[in-house]
């Protein structure tokens, strides 16, 4: 298999890397200049880092050329929710011309690679109680400019396998946390606050948003090895959850931290700047489709996923401190 992983530098990009070359594949990946390599690393000789811009059609022409996939997860993107709110514009171009570039470029192929198109369960959005556990099958209803992002990477998954039976398989992953996970985001910015409690860099308050909203949390391990059956086993045109099948309240995320602090007495103080203008409040999948189609699920507890986060962020800490 010759995997090139767009995004590779990222979160799961990273761990998506670590899996393919402990299964053999030869692993390609693209990155911005600008963009930052610690999460890979431990990687760079075992990798073919190629610099693009997803942006420019041009780029990714040099890209593919180069890099002659048999297989391709298309991770790059502006994934933070919160971001997409401040730039809305600039989500909607990075996420959607992106995979246009990409798609097009594809097409040239005589024998197209297998693309795994990577989406979210942001793209369900409001989602009534008799609605739920979330199917496929759900309406997508949209709350955020980056979910709206996804919906667009979605269906243009959808229409480009239509349209030109490019071997497109289409994922609508639900949270997933682990080690790397960047600070902005609700488990590692707990994380990361509590770390530096512990260290004495700042005072024993952890800053919060809204505690209320319920999320379906996976580790980010298992969900590239879900990735991985699906680039091997999933139907091209079909769409598959990725998600435990339970749901955590943030509040408990944050309890869960606080118990495991070392520093006992830390006061909880909600920041204003943390509160979105929409929010899905509760996300819970069903992941029977692709247990059927491929035998995956869950197999890591959330609680040690949220252990090895903490981990990772005294770790990073105590080093920094030094």
């Amino acid at each position: 298999m010759r995997l090139l992983i767009t995004g590779i530098t990222g979160f799961v990009g990273s761990h998506m890397a670590e899996y393919a070359l402990a299964h053999g594949a030869l692993v390609f990946g693209s990155s911005r200049w600008r963009s930052r390599t610690e999460n890979i690393e431990h990687l760079r000789s075992q990798i073919k880092l190629i610099e693009c811009d997803l942006r420019d059609l041009a780029s990714v022409r040099g890209l593919l050329e180069t890099t002659e996939p048999t297989h391709v997860v298309h991770l790059a993107a502006q994934s933070f929710v919160g971001a997409s709110w401040h730039t809305p514009a600039e989500t909607l171009s990075t996420n959607i011309i992106s995979q246009v570039n990409l798609l097009e470029e594809i097409r040239r192929f005589t024998i197209a690679p297998r693309v795994l198109v990577v989406g979210s369960s942001e793209e369900y959005g409001l989602v009534y109680p008799d609605e739920l556990p979330i199917r496929e099958s759900n309406p997508l209803r949209p709350l955020s400019p980056y979910a709206v992002s996804k919906v667009a990477q979605d269906m243009m998954g959808y229409q480009y396998f239509m349209s030109y039976r490019l071997p497109i398989i289409r994922t609508r992953a639900f949270n997933h946390e682990g080690p790397r996970r960047g600070e902005v985001f609700v488990t590692s910015n707990f994380a990361k606050q509590v770390a530096e409690i512990e260290a004495g860099l700042r005072e024993p308050i952890i800053s919060v948003g809204d505690l209320t909203p319920r999320r379906d949390f996976s580790d980010v391990r298992d969900i590239v090895r879900g990735y991985w059956l699906l680039l091997e086993r999933g139907e091209p045109g079909e769409v598959y959850n990725l998600c435990s099948g339970r749901s955590w309240a943030i509040q408990q995320v944050l309890d869960f931290f606080l118990d495991q602090s070392r520093v006992k007495k830390i006061a909880v103080e909600t920041d204003p700047a943390r509160l979105r203008p929409s929010d899905v409040m509760i996300l819970e999948g069903d992941p029977s489709k692709i247990r059927k189609a491929t035998g995956w699920e869950v197999e890591i507890p959330f609680e040690r996923t949220l252990k090895d986060l903490l981990a990772y962020w005294r770790q990073r800490t105590m080093s920094s401190a030094r």
